[in-house]
């Protein structure tokens, strides 16, 4: 093992991978919620640049209608 994978670069606050463009970003905004079967559930995030073309989709505080 290399020094860098010992003691990796820690970024400070809270920072997320858009999941558009791939890259970290340190003001991330919640444009989805994956429920999951079994424990909490995954959120997913955007950049700013990226968060108004995705639009807000279903997060945990949403009533989802049955169609």
């Amino acid at each position: 093992m290399t020094a860098d994978e010992l003691f990796p670069e820690v970024l400070a606050g809270h920072v997320a991978l858009c999941i558009e463009c791939k890259t970290v970003t340190r003001a991330p905004i919640p444009v989805r919620y994956i429920q999951s079967a079994s424990g909490p559930g995954t959120t997913l995030y955007a950049c700013p640049d990226h968060a108004v073309t995705l639009g807000a989709g279903p997060t945990p505080g949403d009533a989802l209608r049955a169609p």
